[in-house]
């Protein structure tokens, strides 16, 4: 999957996702499918890397806006079932 995603990145002009960007964006799709709704998913993440990315152009760093837009995004997640 490295591999693939990494030529992805590159191929759009992009630096490869750290280790730590791999595993919260896949912690928050998770979030969505199983807490919101499956189908979203792409919608949700493609949302959240254009807030990213307007955080870049305006001069954050991708490391700190990332952090930022994952955390409006968690603060509007319903909250986790408990289901035994």
């Amino acid at each position: 999957m490295e591999g693939w995603i990494d030529r992805l990145a590159a191929e759009l002009g992009d630096d490869p996702l750290s280790e730590d960007e791999v595993s919260r964006l896949l912690a928050v799709s998770r979030d969505v499918a199983h807490r919101v709704e499956r189908k979203i998913t792409p919608l949700s993440t493609f949302l959240l890397g254009a807030a990213v990315g307007r955080a870049t152009e305006s001069g954050a760093a991708r490391a700190e806006a990332l952090v930022s837009a994952l955390a409006t995004f968690e603060g509007l997640l319903p909250p986790a079932s408990e289901d035994p």
